[in-house]
């Protein structure tokens, strides 16, 4: 969709909201009625009207000075982030008012009772009972409080996710290896370089034999990562940093002077992988070698279902002996499930990233649940089709929505382990 539609799309959104805060201030007029001082109710009501309302006229003109050549910035995602948590807030006290009004307009019809001249008894439509307000405002609070929290504190709030795995044809030297993995970094919309750094030192802290990153390095355009090119190059390990590129990096979603000038933007940031020293893999492959042993790390470009396919596996497998240890980084868990997990190669493990885990959702005691799903068949985690593993980082970053809630950023440490039969033990 064009920028013209998506303008269009966000006047409507706006529209609705502005119909929202009409029904929301009528109820905060039941919930201040019989309060004493008139000085506080009409701060209350009218202060709640002047900052939804600024909201959302921040949000439309935000977005009406969208700079195509530049794409979205962190001011626009905290626009969108705040016009979305007061929509999703007032949504949530309208559907309790809405309730209340619908059982107190159904009250009124079965209570409706006449006098033998003709006088009404009781109202048709009694008026709204402030209990309906006070618990329209108990629930919507919990919506605004949890988005308030994400874009606060939740966007940074970084989380290590161990996982082991075993292998029977792991080679005997790298049993024991481990692998730290970054994902979706999106280096255009940090707002907070001291919160950021905290997730690479956490990163740095593993201590992994390998560092890899799989991809979304920007947003859009390779001056983003510039900032951050001193932060992002501490990541060091002993057997190399290895990257690849991600949807985002190709600059597709901003539009561009010429074609010429889009592929000057992808040429810069690849340069800047090498700045950050990182060995950005192209559909190609490389030897980890330790104590004279190998295993083969493969690097794709995206490959994406509904989105961009540049990734060719069978180029990045050429000269890769079929009996190797083979990881393969691919930014999209889609490659996994259309173009790897059944190939005829054996790959042992794919690490990918791409979805975010939606940066919204719920992961408890083993529950787990994020709108994402109803996109993505794997979108978070470790994944094991016969012994092929793949596993999706939640990613670093953020994007669009300027924060997080339940999907925590994620910092992943991959160990890996040599099976053993019980007659080599």
């Amino acid at each position: 969709m064009h920028r013209g539609g998506f303008f269009k799309i966000f006047l409507i959104i706006a529209a609705i909201s502005l119909l929202l805060d009409w029904y929301v201030f009528n109820g905060l007029k039941t919930f201040t009625a019989d309060w004493q001082s008139e000085r506080l109710r009409q701060l209350v009501k009218w202060g709640y009207l002047v900052i939804s309302v600024g909201v959302t006229v921040l949000f439309i003109g935000g977005f009406g000075s969208f700079s195509t050549a530049k794409g979205m910035t962190p001011f626009h995602e905290w626009m969108l982030s705040l016009f979305l948590t007061f929509f999703i807030t007032k949504i949530f006290f309208v559907l309790i008012l809405f309730l209340g009004d619908i059982g107190r307009f159904f009250y009124g019809i079965v209570s409706n009772v006449t006098k033998p001249d003709g006088k009404v008894i009781e109202p048709y439509f009694p008026a709204r009972r402030k209990f309906i307000s006070e618990a329209a405002i108990l629930i919507a609070a919990f919506p605004f409080t949890g988005f308030m929290y994400a874009m606060f504190k939740g966007k940074y709030d970084y989380k290590v996710h161990r996982t082991t795995l075993y292998f029977d044809d792991l080679p005997d030297a790298f049993d024991g290896f481990t692998i730290t993995q970054l994902s979706d970094i999106h280096s255009g919309s940090f707002d907070n370089t001291d919160a950021m750094q905290r997730g690479i030192d956490l990163a740095k802290a593993q201590k992994s034999d390998l560092f890899v990153f799989t991809g979304d390095l920007v947003n859009n355009a390779a001056w983003e990562i510039e900032p951050y090119i001193p932060n992002f190059g501490q990541l060091k390990a002993p057997y190399g940093q290895f990257s690849i590129l991600g949807n985002h990096d190709y600059g597709d979603y901003i539009e561009w002077a010429s074609e010429a000038e889009k592929a000057a933007n992808l040429d810069k940031l690849k340069e800047h992988h090498k700045a950050l020293g990182y060995r950005l893999m192209l559909n190609e492959n490389i030897d980890i070698e330790k104590n004279g042993q190998k295993i083969s790390l493969i690097g794709v470009e995206n490959w994406g279902k509904g989105f961009i396919q540049l990734g060719d596996l069978d180029k990045a497998l050429k000269g890769v002996d079929k009996d190797a240890f083979k990881i393969l980084l691919s930014h999209d868990p889609t490659h996994w499930e259309e173009k790897v997990r059944y190939n005829p190669t054996t790959i042992h493990l794919t690490l990918a990233g791409h979805t975010h885990g939606a940066q919204f959702g719920v992961e408890v005691a083993g529950f787990r649940w994020s709108p994402v799903q109803y996109r993505y068949l794997d979108w978070a985690g470790l994944v094991n089709e016969k012994n092929r593993y793949l596993y999706v980082n939640r990613g670093f970053g953020f994007l669009a929505f300027s924060g997080r809630l339940g999907i925590w950023p994620e910092v992943t440490v991959i160990t890996l382990k040599k099976k053993r039969s019980e007659a080599n033990v």
